[in-house]
């Protein structure tokens, strides 16, 4: 059985503890993390944080590295539209992520199982949600967004 297969039979399945890697953006989105976890708002176990200094860096091979390493799904958070600290970075990611699941839904490999979201500094809440969102709908097997 070839990765893609493998991946295919993953995604049409609920997933007991699934595992999503985070890219974050060090100016937004890490420092939500960062006090979520300071406020100990729950958020599920299996989450990989990877601090980046702009979703703007974050490739595509990025995001389908992770999925081929065994997440479940991948998480893009950047600035706000019109907020990020580079200008562009957080659009950049956006067509990246929605080229990304283009990819994986032609290869079968899933279909959207990787999300951008805008989580600004001061948003921790917004932040467990998405993630508790992504968490609960790939354990249940889903593959559209919440």
């Amino acid at each position: 059985m070839n990765s893609t297969e493998t991946m295919t039979e993953k995604r049409q399945t609920p997933v007991d503890k699934p595992k999503i890697a985070a890219f974050c953006c060090y100016h937004s989105a890490y420092e939500a993390a960062d006090a979520a976890g300071a406020g100990h708002i729950d958020i599920p176990d299996g989450i990989r944080l990877v601090r980046v200094p702009c979703t703007g860096r974050v490739d595509i091979l990025h995001m389908l590295g992770a999925i081929e390493k065994g997440y479940d799904g991948v998480l893009v958070l950047g600035c706000h539209e019109e907020n990020c600290k580079f200008l562009r970075g957080n659009i950049l990611a956006r067509k990246r992520v929605e080229y990304a699941n283009r990819l994986l839904a032609e290869t079968g490999a899933g279909e959207n199982i990787v999300e951008f979201h805008g989580v600004a500094a001061n948003q921790p809440h917004r932040f467990a949600h998405i993630v508790r969102s992504m968490y609960h709908r790939l354990k249940a097997g889903g593959a559209e967004p919440a």
